[in-house]
């Protein structure tokens, strides 16, 4: 398993439609996909298919297992580093 920290740099932060851009970076992949969060004191994991509100300026972990583990975390991460469909501020 690899896994890395990353910014979220979205202005609105992780939500429906660029959660959607995140999920479908890393659907070719065969390897399993979760980031961990915290957020105002609350903490969990959650598959990177799941949908979740994330604000600008949070940093998640996130986990990759599998056959091609980490060449789904760089993309995953590359994702995430360019605004996920919108531009940073």
């Amino acid at each position: 398993m690899v896994s890395e920290k990353v910014t979220i740099v979205n202005p609105s932060g992780l939500h429906l439609l660029n959660a959607v851009n995140l999920s479908n970076s890393v659907s070719r992949y065969k390897s399993s996909m979760s980031f961990t969060y915290e957020n105002n004191g609350m903490q969990g994991t959650v598959n990177l298919k799941s949908i979740l509100r994330i604000r600008q300026g949070d940093t998640i972990e996130i986990c990759s297992s599998g056959e091609d583990e980490e060449e789904a975390l760089r993309a995953a991460i590359a994702a995430i580093k360019s605004g996920l469909g919108e531009t940073p501020e």
